[in-house]
Formats: structure tokens, C-alpha cells, sequence
């Protein structure tokens, strides 16, 4: 790919991740993680018609939300996803808890290997922090590698002097989630 190839398909990845975003956005918050194959459009409208009105019939890819994932590993249950070669990249929407850097140190000490229960313990410690921030981020990768990163900051204060109250605060970068990234670029593994 060229280089202005490169940033078309960054872009467009990117949109497709914004899109997941505020798709997921409409139901509000406090929810499971939430997997979307992204499809080429024509070939979607090609078997299913009736989606004419409900789709970017400009856009190339159109996510197709699929079932909830279960409770549980992410890690785990993206380890077991394998797509046809007709989904041209998927993405991932789930809730986080992000925490300031100078958080880390207020969080229990685990060892380099941490065990199911160290990492609850951690889960419990972000959960409970008083600077923590709730967020939701989306993932969203095509089979040649391009990536994106959406992430919307649950209610952030308002600059000072603002009287909107909290605002939640988008923030797009394709390294957020490095590691959610590379388990999505693994279930388009061949």
C-alpha cells in the first residue's frame, strides 16, 4: 500500500470504530462486551436487500453487531473466534476502568505472573479507586493489519466555568489497547 493508501485505510477503520461507538452508545452504559463483524457493504446488500435503508451504502464495511460474549476471559473467549474469510475485520466494544499513571502505585503488589485472583484483586482496586474513570473503548482492525481506537471517558468534568455539568470526553488513538488490538488481529488469523 502506498503511504496515502495507508492513512485511507486508517481513516476508515477509524470511522468504522467511531461508528461501533455510538451504535453501542444508544443503549447507555453498564454493558457486556460486544463483538461486530465488519462485512463489505455490497456483498451485505447483495444477500440482504431490505438493509438498504439502514446501512452507508457509501461506506465499504458495515459492522454487523453478532451475539453478546459470555461473562468471563476476554482473552479466553477471543482465543476461540475464528472468521470467515467474508469478514474483512471486526471490532470490539467493551466498558473500562482507567486509572491517572500515578494510580498504579496506590494498587495491590502482584508478582510478574498473576493469577486469576491477583488480577480480581486489581479489577476490585481500579474499580474502587477514587480517581478512576469509567470508560467505554472500541477496537476495531481490518484483516491487512490497520487499526483503530475509540475510547468515550465516561461524565468528565466540564473545563472551568462550563456549565454543561459532566461531559464525556472521545478520545481516538490507534495505540490505546495494543494488546485488545493484537487478540482481534489473531481471530482473522487464517
Amino acid at each position: 500500500m502506498t503511504g496515502s493508501e495507508n492513512r485511507a485505510a486508517a481513516s476508515s477503520v477509524a470511522a468504522l470504530a467511531r461508528e461501533v461507538e455510538e451504535f453501542v452508545a444508544t443503549a447507555g452504559w453498564d454493558q457486556q462486551p460486544q463483538l461486530f463483524a465488519l462485512v463489505p457493504t455490497r456483498e451485505l446488500l447483495r444477500q440482504q436487500p431490505e438493509l438498504a435503508d439502514q446501512v452507508d451504502t457509501e461506506s465499504p464495511l458495515t459492522p454487523v453487531a453478532q451475539e453478546p460474549l459470555p461473562e468471563g476471559d476476554l482473552a479466553e473467549s477471543l482465543g476461540r473466534i475464528a472468521w470467515p474469510e467474508t469478514v474483512e475485520g471486526c471490532a470490539l466494544a467493551q466498558e473500562i476502568i482507567v486509572l491517572p499513571p500515578d494510580a498504579e502505585s496506590e494498587l495491590p503488589d502482584v508478582g510478574e505472573t498473576t493469577g486469576e485472583e491477583d488480577v480480581d484483586r486489581l479489577r476490585r482496586a481500579a474499580a474502587d479507586h477514587p480517581s478512576r474513570t469509567e470508560a467505554r473503548l472500541v477496537a476495531a482492525v481490518l484483516r491487512d493489519g490497520t487499526a483503530a481506537c475509540v475510547m468515550r471517558l465516561r461524565g468528565v468534568r466540564a473545563p472551568e466555568g462550563g456549565d454543561e455539568g459532566d461531559v464525556d470526553e472521545i478520545v481516538e488513538h490507534p495505540e490505546l489497547a495494543p494488546n485488545l488490538v493484537d487478540a482481534l488481529r489473531a481471530t482473522l488469523q487464517p
